[in-house]
């Protein structure tokens, strides 16, 4: 599982150290021009990048046509086409006309995606059957190249009415995509990205017998460094529900770092068992 977390402007060129992958959101491409010539850069120097729609931190997804921009221009490794948060048949008709417009646009352009770029489908719904059938939507009728699922989908808290809600919404994914792979709704034959975590422990349950998902991306370990919380050793029971990207100016002092430097050691052994 390649892990990627977003990180502050200040600690970017740091961060290629201790990701795996560089992950960008695309809204933050007009707001900040050094946000995108890292990436721009890292894209030059063989880096792998996936770029997202900015839904989380927008509460929708950027405009596609600008979006199909930005794709152009950047050339990410990856990217996630738009959806909408907890909607399955929103999250369909996005994907449909994507696929039908900004994504032909794309590939048959005068800037065409470079050859390897592969596109990301998002789960999406509120009910076990929702999310089945956008997933199945993805897969077989889109068509994508990696297929996406989110920490937070209010159904986890109607499977897991944990006392605590992150709690739930760690247990309810990891049952979720348990279900899913018992189900055979799994294309194990399919890359699956993690979008974001309620709590880090949620890793454990990956282990073993999910080696189709590819990768996972979540701010965590920083936000908890720059609010000055670190990681135990068996986890953290509540989740700061701060957006990095509300932090992306921050200019940790040294203490931060060094809980920052902790969190992303502990992260680790919750995904690989050991610390690197």
């Amino acid at each position: 599982m390649k892990i990627s977390h977003e990180s502050p402007l200040s600690l970017m060129p740091q961060s290629r150290n201790y990701n795996d992958y560089d992950y960008a959101l695309v809204h933050l491409f007009e707001e900040i021009p050094e946000y995108y010539e890292f990436f721009t850069d890292a894209v030059k120097d063989g880096r792998h990048v996936l770029l997202d729609n900015s839904v989380f931190e927008l509460g929708e997804a950027f405009d596609p046509v600008k979006y199909a921009f930005w794709i152009s221009r950047l050339k990410p490794a990856e990217y996630i086409i738009p959806d909408v948060l907890e909607d399955a048949l929103g999250t369909m008709d996005k994907a449909l006309d994507w696929k039908e417009n900004q994504w032909a646009l794309l590939h048959q352009g005068e800037t065409p995606l470079a050859p390897n770029t592969k596109c990301i489908g998002v789960v999406q719904g509120k009910t076990y059957n929702e999310l089945v059938q956008c997933y199945q939507y993805m897969d077989e009728v889109i068509g994508v190249d990696k297929i996406a699922i989110s920490f937070d989908y209010s159904y986890y808290l109607e499977v897991c009415p944990h006392p605590n809600k992150w709690a739930g919404y760690a247990l309810g994914r990891a049952q979720t995509l348990t279900r899913m792979l018992n189900d055979g709704i799994i294309n194990q034959g399919k890359a699956h990205h993690l979008l974001g975590c309620a709590l880090p422990i949620e890793f454990f349950f990956y282990r073993e017998g999910f080696n189709w998902i590819e990768s996972v991306d979540t701010s965590s370990p920083i936000v908890h460094g720059l609010c000055n919380i670190v990681y135990e050793p068996g986890g953290i029971i509540n989740k700061q529900s701060i957006k990095l990207v509300d932090l992306i100016h921050s200019n940790p002092t040294n203490e931060q770092v060094d809980k920052i430097n902790w969190n992303l050691s502990i992260f680790r052994t919750y995904c690989y068992g050991m610390s690197v």
